[in-house]
C-alpha cells in the first residue's frame, strides 16, 4: 500500500472543484491517506496521461471527474483490473464496477426552469455546455421536461452551447441580444458564466430582472457579489467530495466488495435571490 490516493480533476480554477478537494482531503487525512492530484484541463488526452501516471505511482484508489472530451472509460481499466477502486464524481459515465458520487441534475435543471416560469417568464434560453457529458445533459433534460410540463414553447435556438469560462458568459450574451424576441429568462448551468452574461446584458441597457430573469448553478460565492445577487442551484463540493472519499475509504478498507458497485446521490437545491425575482415576490430572497 503507498498510503496515496489519485485524483483526476478536470479543471482546477474552478469553486465546486476546490470544495471537493476540500471535502476529499478532510476525509483521506483522517484515513492516514494523501492525495495526489492531477488536472486534465478538460483535455482526454491529459485525463489518459494523468491516469497512466497515477496508474504507475501505484496509487491505492482513485477518484475522477471526467475532462469534456472524454469518450469511454478505457483508461481506468487497468485500476480495476488490479483490484485498484475507482469512483467517478460530478461527471460521470455508468460503468459496472465503480462508484459513482452525483447529484439529480435533472431534478435540479427542473427546479430551476420551474422557478423561472412561476415567475412569469415565458420564453425561456438555456446555456450550457457540452451535452455530451452527464451534467449538462441532465440539466437539459430537466429544463426540458420542466417546458413540456407547463405547456411552454421551445425552439433549438433557445439551446445555447458556450465554453464554461467568462467569454463564453460574454458570447452567449451577445447571443441573446440578437434574438427576436429576446428570452425573458435564462437558465445558465454555471455561475461564471452567468455572471458574466448578466455583466455583458445589464452593460447594454437590459434589466435583470425586469427584462431577463437569471438562474444559475453552483451557487459559487461570486453570484453574491454581482448585483443583482445571483439565483442559483446549490453544488455541494465539499459533501461530494466528502462521500466520494469515503466511498473509496470503505473499498480500500474492506467494508465494500470491490465489484459492488454504488451510485450515492448528494442532496441539492433552489437558492432564490435577487436576479431572478420578477413577478412572484412573496418567494424570500437569501
Amino acid at each position: 500500500m503507498s498510503g496515496t490516493i489519485g485524483v483526476i480533476v478536470h479543471k482546477l480554477d474552478s469553486y465546486f472543484i476546490t470544495s471537493a478537494l476540500k471535502g476529499m482531503e478532510e476525509v483521506a487525512a483522517a484515513h492516514g491517506y494523501e492525495l495526489v492530484i492531477t488536472n486534465s484541463q478538460e483535455s482526454m488526452e491529459k485525463e489518459v496521461a494523468n491516469a497512466g501516471l497515477l496508474f504507475d505511482r501505484q496509487v491505492d484508489g482513485l477518484m475522477a471527474s471526467l475532462s469534456v472530451e472524454t469518450k469511454g472509460l478505457a483508461h481506468f481499466r487497468p485500476f480495476t483490473e488490479m483490484g485498484v477502486p475507482v469512483v467517478f464524481f460530478d461527471r460521470v459515465e455508468k460503468t459496472g464496477n465503480s462508484d459513482m458520487v452525483v447529484i439529480d441534475n435533472a431534478r435540479c435543471g427542473f427546479m430551476a426552469t420551474e422557478h423561472l416560469i412561476r415567475q412569469g417568464c415565458r420564453r425561456i434560453a438555456i446555456v450550457t455546455s457540452s451535452l455530451k457529458r452527464n451534467v449538462y445533459a441532465q440539466r437539459y433534460k430537466g429544463f426540458r421536461e420542466a417546458l413540456k410540463d407547463y405547456t411552454i414553447p421551445f425552439t433549438e435556438d433557445l439551446l445555447i452551447l458556450e465554453d464554461n469560462d467568462k467569454d463564453g458568459g460574454m458570447d452567449a450574451a451577445w447571443r441573446i441580444m440578437h434574438m427576436d424576441p429576446m428570452p425573458d429568462g435564462l437558465f445558465i448551468t454555471s455561475d461564471l458564466i452567468a455572471a458574466m452574461c448578466m455583466h455583458t446584458l445589464k452593460e447594454e441597457g437590459i434589466r435583470v430582472p425586469e427584462d431577463i430573469a437569471i438562474v444559475g448553478f453552483n451557487n459559487d460565492p461570486l453570484g453574491r457579489l454581482i448585483t443583482p445577487a445571483l439565483t442559483t442551484i446549490d453544488y455541494p463540493g465539499i459533501e461530494i467530495g466528502k462521500t466520494a472519499a469515503m466511498s473509496l475509504i470503505s473499498h480500500l478498507s474492506g467494508d465494500c466488495p470491490l465489484m459492488q458497485s454504488q451510485t450515492a446521490v448528494v442532496p441539492s437545491g433552489l437558492i432564490v435571490r435577487g436576479s431572478s425575482l420578477r413577478g412572484n415576490h412573496a418567494i424570500r430572497a437569501v
